[in-house]
């Protein structure tokens, strides 16, 4: 039976959540309607907002319903663009291409905040860098800094790196997509001014997000229409899909614990690979880690091709991240952790999600193991 272990793309939705979701489509009613079918409507979708604010410790006033986790980090950069507070952006070295692309986009100078060789922004060249800061020149700070990385799991210094920029009345923004629903996730706590979250990746469906933003955080519109969202993002809302993201996310902080007991088949399926191919690295793995994700690097063996022996023997996993063309993709974190060609080219990424069984991470053992057996001689051969 095939197998899927690359639930940090998406994973399946949450049981209850698609019984929620036909129900709600047998539905009518336009939440910005006035009568009793849209209000009813209305009511679907701010007890998703009570939800989405009460699972991330935010104010259920402060959450943007998007149509994703992209167009929900494009609203919060685009909106501090907009502002003009900002005259240069700082964006990790790990960003997801939903900030990183849009930042290069905005026609301002952005900075790299490097990563360490454990998979984590650097703090000690940040607190460096903003010493130097020039608040004329430079606008206020504005820093974008994912909670974990979606290629190798490691959980970044979000709190720490807040407290750095506040100190200079900067900005934060945080790419929580691949976080919420895995680990615990205090917006409050944090720092954060903007926070992004993405109903699939936590067992919700595909095409809605989230974007919290603080009361004195910029929003500016940039879907205009009928003023939907407070005026802050037009568009009639998805009420299936919000109503269905803010189960799955209730849903999966109240599963944590058993998210969290991953970590141990995680573990089992780098100590197999390990004891196969001693030469494997595993990337981040000094760092904290969500328990789900392992990013692997394999000396001379291509990443995408792996991935097709390991779909030949029905597995699914990942090279790099998902993208928009559905095609192999090469791996950002390997330039992020200033790996040798060699190593950068063998990057895979096998993720585990809330469906997963040990069953599943035996076969993929299984299916990795001997893909490598067979390969290594050839390897041999060309190196």
């Amino acid at each position: 039976m095939p197998v899927y272990l690359d639930h940090n793309a998406t994973t399946r939705v949450r049981p209850d959540v698609a019984a929620l979701i036909a129900e709600i489509m047998t539905e009518e009613g336009n939440p910005s309607s006035v009568h009793s079918h849209g209000q009813a409507a209305r009511k679907r979708v701010e007890n998703a907002r009570r939800q989405i604010g009460k699972a991330l410790s935010a104010r259920a006033e402060d959450v943007i319903f998007t149509g994703g986790g992209t167009e929900a980090l494009n609203l919060a950069l685009n909106s501090v663009i907009t502002s003009g507070r900002a005259k240069r952006l700082l964006v990790s070295a790990v960003e997801h291409e939903a900030i990183a692309v849009t930042a290069e986009a905005s026609g301002l100078p952005v900075e790299t905040v490097p990563a360490t060789e454990a998979g984590v922004a650097d703090l000690a060249w940040l607190g460096e860098r903003l010493q130097r800061w020039n608040d004329v020149d430079e606008g206020v700070p504005v820093l974008a800094l994912m909670l974990a990385n979606n290629e190798i799991g490691t959980i970044q210094p979000v709190a720490e790196a807040a407290g750095l920029v506040k100190a200079r009345n900067g900005l934060l923004i945080v790419d929580a997509v691949q976080s919420a629903g895995k680990i615990p996730v205090d917006f409050a706590g944090l720092g954060a001014d903007y926070m992004a979250i993405s109903g699939h990746k936590f067992g919700g469906p595909q095409g809605v997000g989230a974007l919290v933003a603080a009361c004195d955080a910029p929003v500016s519109r940039h879907s205009h229409g009928g003023g939907q969202e407070k005026g802050r993002r037009s568009g009639t809302l998805n009420v299936a899909g919000i109503a269905g993201m803010g189960l799955a996310l209730e849903q999966a902080v109240a599963s944590l614990a058993d998210f969290a007991a991953l970590a141990a088949l995680r573990d089992k399926a780098i100590d197999a690979i390990r004891s196969a191919h001693p030469g494997v690295v595993v990337l981040g793995e000094t760092a904290p880690r969500l328990p789900n994700t392992i990013g692997l690097a394999v000396p001379g063996w291509r990443g995408e091709t792996q991935v097709l022996a390991m779909d030949l023997a029905g597995v699914s996993i990942s090279a790099g991240a998902a993208c928009s063309s559905g095609k192999a993709k090469a791996s950002k974190i390997g330039t992020a952790l200033r790996l040798d060609e060699t190593l950068s080219e063998g990057v895979i990424r096998i993720s585990l999600g809330w469906p997963t069984t040990e069953d599943d991470v035996d076969a993929a053992i299984s299916a990795w193991t001997g893909a490598w057996a067979r390969i290594q001689p050839k390897i041999k051969e060309t190196a």
